[in-house]
């Protein structure tokens, strides 16, 4: 009787998530969806209970507007596991993406959204696939709820471009459920809309990447916070870390070029202004007649200083950020984080 007692014991110190490096740690952003935080928990709760390892539950909230902070209170004073880290503005997914990185302590580290579409019973099967010794397993909506024209084709057809550009060939990027290796996270660093792209910078790192398809839910309560503007802001994104990726060591061979095809643009239109002026071919005009070359020429440097503009300014304003290891995000409160966790978040 003492033995089955001593057992219970030590599995309910598993599932509360006592240890200082839980098994997993399941982290959310949150932004003003009050109405979906209870239930979302008690799903998540029986769904961690199940699993029979140390979890860890943690919500950031990006700077809601609604009850979202006082539910997320109320939750953490009842479940040990619950962190809540509450940013002091809205700063976007990835920031608050990046906040539940950095406060994570879980050798698994699982994202998920907060608006109750996606199922926590599909953690179970996102860590059976890392026990097969996968780094990285990406969540795949196969039959997501969502409205077809304005969320499903601008997502699938970003869905495919990001894929061929970056070279991991997954269905569903813009999926926040998926699960991690603590390792494969080290080294990334988080600005833009950049965290849908996290098994693309795993890759590039050597990390196996894989998906499975998950449960989706249609929203039914609260309001949807994406729209097609998301859609070209992941396009730049994309164009960004395709130049990190391949020129960051080397960006003279991007820029060498282009600025050799601007340099053969520019020799073809002086050849043809010049078979214009003294062969009198297609037909005979001055260079002061016809405005085409000059007007070309002028236009293409143009979009070419500008588009490598915003290279450069994304290259410095990495640097910054890198080199003063200065965090894209504010805190503006943190509960259920010991003077220990702090010591650590704050280092």
């Amino acid at each position: 009787m003492e033995a089955i007692t001593k057992e219970m014991t030590h599995q309910e110190q598993r599932v509360s998530g006592d240890s200082s490096s839980p098994d997993v740690s399941v982290f959310l952003p949150v932004f003003n969806e009050e109405p979906n935080l209870r239930p979302l928990h008690e799903k998540l709760d029986r769904a961690l209970r199940q699993l029979g390892r140390t979890a860890e539950i943690i919500y950031v909230d990006d700077g809601s507007s609604d009850g979202s902070l006082n539910v997320l209170r109320e939750i953490a004073a009842t479940d040990s596991r619950v962190r809540v880290i509450a940013l002091r503005r809205n700063y976007g997914q990835t920031p608050a993406m990046a906040a539940g990185i950095h406060a994570a302590r879980g050798r698994v580290l699982i994202p998920m959204d907060a608006d109750l579409q996606n199922d926590p019973v599909d953690i179970a099967r996102l860590l059976e696939k890392i026990d097969e010794g996968y780094d990285v397993v990406s969540g795949w909506r196969k039959n997501r709820q969502d409205k077809l024209f304005t969320r499903k084709i601008p997502s699938m057809l970003a869905n495919r471009m990001i894929s061929w550009i970056g070279g991991v060939p997954l269905h569903d990027y813009g999926c926040s459920l998926k699960a991690y290796r603590r390792e494969s996270l080290e080294d990334v660093q988080l600005y833009g809309e950049m965290h849908r792209f996290i098994p693309i910078y795993a890759s590039w790192s050597g990390a196996r990447v894989t998906e499975i398809p998950v449960e989706h839910h249609a929203r039914t309560m609260g309001q949807s916070k994406y729209g097609l503007s998301r859609t070209i802001k992941v396009v730049f994104d994309l164009i960004t870390i395709k130049f990190m990726a391949s020129y960051q060591t080397k960006p003279l061979y991007m820029f060498g070029f282009a600025g050799l095809t601007t340099f053969v643009i520019s020799f073809l239109c002086a050849v043809l202004a010049l078979l214009m002026k003294f062969a009198s071919w297609p037909h005979h005009a001055d260079f002061v007649q016809t405005p085409l070359p000059v007007l070309t020429t002028v236009m293409l440097v143009l979009g070419v200083q500008f588009f490598f503009m915003g290279l450069l300014a994304e290259m410095l304003v990495r640097t910054y950020h890198e080199s003063q290891a200065k965090p894209i995000y504010a805190v503006k409160e943190k509960i259920g984080f010991t003077s220990e966790d702090t010591e650590k978040y704050n280092a």
